[in-house]
């Protein structure tokens, strides 16, 4: 098992949390909408949440090797499903065709006011 880590995406400092770790030949990694040099939450926006949700998994990936065209399932975690339609123009931007497996739900809750989390499996 390796541990990915880089400085282009947010590094959840002081919780219990990876940014992603390579396993074989797949990729486990859960992204928030947090900006990488702030760690602040980016904006009450769920497609501008999106939007930075995609490219701190991208960055995670590159620095794995990969790519999100490498991305064989995804978990979309939403507070709205209001939201959907403007996360998916999002999602279609990052993750082409043909779409992998994905699941959305929508939770009660997530923390610190986000709107969007997204986790991913990804080929090394």
């Amino acid at each position: 098992m390796e541990h990915i880590q880089t400085d282009t995406a947010p590094s959840f400092d002081g919780l219990p949390i990876g940014q992603a770790t390579k396993h074989g030949d797949s990729i486990y990694l859960a992204q928030s909408p947090r900006d990488p040099e702030t760690e602040e939450l980016v904006s009450r926006d769920p497609a501008e949440q999106a939007e930075q949700v995609f490219e701190n998994i991208e960055a995670i990936l590159s620095a794995a090797g990969s790519s999100c065209e490498d991305i064989v399932k995804a978990t979309v975690y939403l507070t709205d499903f209001d939201d959907a339609d403007a996360v998916n123009q999002v999602y279609r931007k990052y993750v082409g065709e043909p779409f992998p497996a994905r699941c959305a739900v929508q939770v009660d809750d997530l923390a610190g006011d986000m709107k969007v989390e997204i986790d991913v499996v990804a080929a090394a």
